[in-house]
């Protein structure tokens, strides 16, 4: 449809005479309202509005077509090695490190004062019970012997003549008293000097080795002073030291097998085991003494000893199996009959270099030794036995 367009009219104002006429003002624009742009606006909202409505269509009425999801494929259970292993029967021991003693070590001393005349052993030699270490100069003991007799034979005199007039009512009491007091002091000296006497030679107390002895021929010597050092190291007894947990293991008359650091070994007996705890360590002596008849074994070094205490079944495993569980308990994996992952809380009852002792598993168990470490407890595995080497 064509539409005609409207006049518009200008005013001209009145000319005034002699002036120029202004110039006409521009016409003043007027526009009707025009009913087909509204008409054009209501269409325009409607179409948005049926826009926006198919749009969110799909959030309010969902298709019926969707398309299924796609269900995932299980994954295979993951191939683990498995070895059986058997219980055994294992004797359970106690180590300890400790250190070999001379059976005896005891110091020889002077009983007596004077010169050495003679000294017939020398240092690292072996002596019997009795042998003669050392011998005194007799010539001063016998002048007191002699001095000593002559004192004793007065003060009896003495004391006789004071008991003789005391009869005859002649003394005093108090006389025979003070002789009395006399011939004691006498008799007391002439018991020491043959002591002195039996002094004379300095002699060995028991069979050993002289390990130190500090004497020369003519050197003068008091009593009371230590001259040799005797050491008995047949047999030897071994030391250890035993903690708290461990005392109930051991007990007399347990046999264990000393190992000392010369490479020697020797077995031996425990012979004590202590009652009372070291106020510093809190542990407890033990003692384990070893036949030592050719002395090859000196005392002062250190050993191993291994004492057996009872036997147990367990099972013997490579160390590179062993893991922890969520708990932080020791064990290792296993597969039961349905090759479902199982976890075994186990104890080490023993260590060797190629491998360890555990308790805590049944008699006969299918363990995890290959691939343990990706495996969890409950979870399915495909077992197969592991090779040989």
């Amino acid at each position: 449809m064509t539409r005609k367009p409207k006049k518009v009219s200008v005013e001209t104002p009145p000319a005034t005479p002699g002036v120029a006429p202004a110039p006409a003002p521009a016409p003043a624009l007027q526009f009707d309202a025009d009913k087909g742009a509204a008409r054009s606006t209501w269409i325009a909202l409607v179409l948005v509005i049926a826009i926006v409505g198919w749009m969110g269509s799909g959030f309010v009425l969902p298709s019926e077509d969707e398309t299924p999801t796609l269900a995932r494929d299980e994954p295979a259970p993951l191939a683990v090695a498995v070895t059986t292993s058997r219980s055994e029967d294992v004797t359970q021991y106690y180590r300890a490190e400790g250190q070999a003693l001379a059976d005896r070590d005891t110091g020889l001393v002077a009983e007596t004062s004077g010169d050495i005349i003679d000294v017939p052993v020398r240092k690292g030699q072996d002596v019997a019970a009795g042998d003669v270490i050392a011998r005194f100069d007799p010539a001063a003991n016998a002048a007191e012997v002699n001095r000593a007799a002559q004192d004793l034979a007065t003060a009896q005199r003495e004391y006789d003549n004071a008991t003789a007039l005391l009869d005859r009512g002649v003394a005093t009491n108090d006389r025979v008293t003070q002789a009395r007091a006399a011939l004691a002091a006498a008799q007391a000296q002439v018991i020491e000097v043959q002591q002195d006497t039996n002094a004379l030679e300095i002699t060995a107390p028991f069979a050993g080795r002289i390990e130190t002895l500090d004497l020369d021929v003519g050197e003068y010597v008091s009593a009371g002073t230590q001259v040799a050092r005797l050491v008995d190291i047949t047999p030897l007894t071994v030391e250890i030291q035993v903690p708290q947990q461990s005392l109930t293991l051991l007990e007399v008359g347990q046999p264990a097998s000393v190992e000392f650091i010369t490479g020697e070994t020797r077995e031996g007996v425990v012979t004590f085991v202590g009652s009372s705890a070291a106020a510093e360590t809190r542990t407890f002596l033990a003692e384990i003494e070893v036949d030592n008849a050719d002395g090859a074994i000196p005392s002062g070094i250190s050993a191993e000893v291994v004492i057996p205490t009872g036997v147990v079944t367990a099972h013997f495993l490579p160390p590179s199996i062993v893991s922890l569980n969520t708990l932080g308990d020791l064990g290792i994996k296993a597969v039961n009959g349905d090759a479902t992952v199982t976890f075994f809380p186990i104890e080490i009852v023993d260590a060797q270099i190629d491998g360890i002792w555990v308790t805590g598993l049944p008699e006969s168990v299918d363990v995890i030794t290959v691939g343990q470490g990706f495996v969890s407890e409950g979870e399915v595995v495909a077992p197969s036995p592991a090779e040989v080497n």
